[in-house]
């Protein structure tokens, strides 16, 4: 085990390895202040990440993290730029099916069916996989067929991109958001249908705990671990 991953909240995780940490989508600090804790102390060089402008994904206040780190490396959704959201030029832009490289980490930007992008990240051997908002936003129950229909072609011709560039992920956090109704896990179900995913991360499921949990099951038939989030701050290593 090389690496720890802890859960903030909704879809914020941090990732720590002996070279690297990477934090994703930081909207707000866990109850126990894990981050605000442990942000000077962080293994490695930080990465911060964020996906998209949308407030439970992107938070300002991470702007200031560099008083506390000097090596802070940000990696910013393009649209966050365009909303007039981040004005600084420390920070990396990124757009869909851009990459960034150093020496210690390798990011590719997805597409997403909403806002912003998602992100591929290898490091150390590791492939870690953050989907932002993309999945399959179908609102089934309050859709006609065609809307469902083309939600579902959205989302298909998205995730396709991230097939074509691999078929195995060790980490994948993805929603899994009850609010979609019957069929809430449907988007998670097709990415495991095309990719084969170590260990399945649930995130933007707010406090709705056992909802994110029920779909463990279905992971575990594919072949996968699930990491069964109980509280802020829960974490596993992989």
């Amino acid at each position: 085990m090389r690496m720890k991953l802890t859960y903030i909240y909704h879809s914020c995780f941090v990732i720590e390895s002996e070279k690297f940490t990477l934090i994703f989508d930081y909207y707000k600090d866990s109850e126990e202040k894990y981050i605000h804790e442990h942000l000077a102390d962080f293994p490695g060089k930080l990465y911060v990440f964020s996906s998209h402008s949308h407030r439970d994904h992107f938070n300002p206040d991470i702007l200031e993290w560099k008083n506390s780190r000097s090596d802070i490396q940000y990696i910013l959704s393009k649209d966050i730029v365009d909303h007039e959201l981040y004005k600084g030029d420390g920070a990396f832009i990124i757009d869909k099916l851009e990459t960034f490289t150093d020496d210690l980490i390798a990011v590719k930007a997805f597409g997403s069916t909403d806002l912003g992008v998602s992100f591929l990240v290898e490091g150390d051997g590791t492939k870690i996989f953050h989907a932002g908002d993309l999945n399959n936003w179908h609102w089934k129950q309050e859709s006609t067929e065609e809307e469902v229909r083309e939600a579902e072609n959205f989302y298909l011709s998205e995730l396709a991109h991230l097939v074509d560039e691999t078929r195995h992920l060790d980490v994948a956090m993805f929603p899994v958001d009850h609010r979609l109704g019957n069929e809430y896990t449907r988007g998670a179900e097709q990415l495991l249908d095309k990719i084969k995913v170590d260990l399945f991360v649930p995130m933007h499921f707010w406090e709705h705990y056992k909802d994110a949990n029920a779909f463990s099951e279905k992971v575990e038939a594919y072949g996968g671990r699930f990491f069964a989030i109980h509280r802020q701050g829960d974490f596993t290593n992989f």
